[in-house]
């Protein structure tokens, strides 16, 4: 249902070419490029993260995040009112000290704000 990858967010700026940066991510060894309104996503491996990370950074890209993450095989769109509801479980959970990390694959409606 999920898988661990590497996730590398770097923030869009004006001045960047969308096809230039994906060939510079794919050539540094990275498993796939989402380019999105306002951030560029790099998924990689386990084994190769810390090596794409280096890769991007001597190439001077800035990151908004870089972890290894749970990716969802697969996501489940929900309605504003079913959003609403699965955003309060993740809150709540997110809030309980016995809780590390939370993890969903609920793909949210582009007007919901969580």
């Amino acid at each position: 249902m999920f898988q661990a990858k590497g996730q590398i967010v770097i923030e869009r700026k004006e001045d960047m070419d969308e096809d230039e940066i994906m060939m510079q991510v794919l050539d540094a060894g990275a498993e796939d490029f989402i380019a999105e309104e306002e951030v560029f996503e790099v998924i990689t491996t386990v084994e190769d993260f810390g090596t794409v990370r280096e890769k991007l950074e001597e190439q001077g890209f800035e990151f908004l995040s870089a972890d290894i993450t749970m990716i969802p095989d697969n996501t489940v769109a929900v309605d504003m009112e079913t959003a609403g509801k699965v955003q309060r479980l993740i809150d709540k959970l997110e809030d309980d000290d016995d809780v590390q990390d939370v993890y969903h694959n609920a793909e949210f409606p582009e007007e919901f704000e969580g």
